[in-house]
């Protein structure tokens, strides 16, 4: 059988602007530890970094929602903070606390980083790209993705999850040009990075700003807006037919600056932004990806299924991706995914 174009695949059209009969539909965190398969795979490693440097193991937990659920895509399994570790800062998974990092917290403590050897770190994840793209289901696209510079810079400088943002914000604001030579050293590196997921197969790319919702607006211009641009404009030169999608979570009312200004051909949408909102005004510009709150797929039945076609309904007459307003919880039980799998899957219109 031939295999089918990137162009052609659902997710790829709906990302590239067209309205697709039935939405496409991947899930943030589609891999992770709800799943039972997940958790076992899990053990094989022993930590969350070696686990996402082993390209068996990663290749294989990229796989398995696709198995159960059957979505329109993969997303590569790996963190955000392979970045940081890349650059040489000091990085581990702590059960229980989440990530920690020994903190980088004023410019002269950016000698401790090397830009030079980050590709070569992350060959790893390129090699689970090219197994994930040589096992993928006929018409399944494979999204590559990677945290943005402002929300990786966050974790750098506060050294952990979960922090208030004091010490990134006190740092961004009193001493811009320094901290901007992170944020510089950050685009590079990431740069470098999705690139190089490209070119190994990935065939859309996700840029993950978790934390763009706690700047000003003069902030987000500054540490989101910014910074992005510079890397859309740098993946269009290379290859300008692969999609991006931004994820500026959080962002509000700021969605529509970002959808203006960054050059993304996607934007994904938190729980919070009203669906009517996006279809008038970003899906104008941009396609749109979202939005279900994951707390709605915990509890599963009726109100999850009205709110996700309330979501279909408004959405789907424009290029549109169903997803989460964010990533899957541990909590959820699989059986609610698989029943909202279906729904997507079967929808042919209001």
């Amino acid at each position: 059988m031939e295999e089918m174009n990137s162009q052609e695949k659902p997710l790829i059209r709906a990302l590239g602007g067209h309205a697709e009969k039935r939405p496409p539909f991947w899930y943030m965190r589609q891999a992770g530890r709800y799943l039972p398969e997940y958790r076992s795979l899990r053990e094989k490693a022993p930590n969350f970094l070696t686990f996402c440097y082993t390209p068996d193991l990663a290749v294989e937990a990229t796989l398995q929602p696709l198995r159960r659920f059957r979505m329109d895509a993969a997303i590569l399994f790996s963190d955000i903070l392979v970045i940081p570790d890349a650059l040489g800062q000091a990085v581990s998974f702590r059960e229980g606390e989440g990530p920690v990092l020994e903190p980088i917290r004023e410019p002269r403590e950016l000698a401790r980083l090397n830009g030079g050897r980050v590709l070569d770190h992350l060959e790893p994840v390129c090699a689970t790209v090219r197994g994930v793209s040589r096992a993928l289901p006929d018409g399944v696209a494979l999204i590559g993705f990677a945290g943005a510079p402002w929300t990786v810079a966050t974790y750098m400088v506060e050294g952990r999850s979960g922090a208030d943002f004091a010490l990134v914000k006190r740092w961004s604001e009193d001493d811009p040009e320094g901290f901007g030579r992170l944020i510089d050293l950050l685009v590079e590196a990431t740069g470098d990075y999705l690139l190089a997921q490209i070119e190994a197969g990935a065939e859309a790319i996700q840029m993950f700003d978790s934390w763009a919702g706690v700047l000003s607006p003069q902030g987000f211009e500054r540490w989101v807006i910014e910074p992005t641009s510079r890397l859309v404009s740098r993946i269009k030169q290379r290859f300008p037919q692969t999609p991006v999608i931004g994820f500026p979570r959080g962002a509000g009312k700021l969605y529509e600056r970002y959808v203006l200004n960054t050059g993304v051909d996607a934007v994904g949408l938190d729980s919070d932004v009203p669906v009517d909102f996006a279809a008038k005004v970003l899906q104008a510009h941009v396609a749109v990806q979202g939005n279900l709150n994951p707390a709605l797929l915990t509890k599963g039945e009726r109100e999850m299924e009205d709110a996700a076609t309330r979501i279909l309904s408004c959405l789907s007459k424009g290029p549109f991706v169903f997803n989460l307003g964010h990533g899957i919880t541990p909590a959820t039980p699989p059986e609610h995914v698989a029943r909202l799998s279906e729904l997507v899957r079967n929808w042919r219109g209001p």
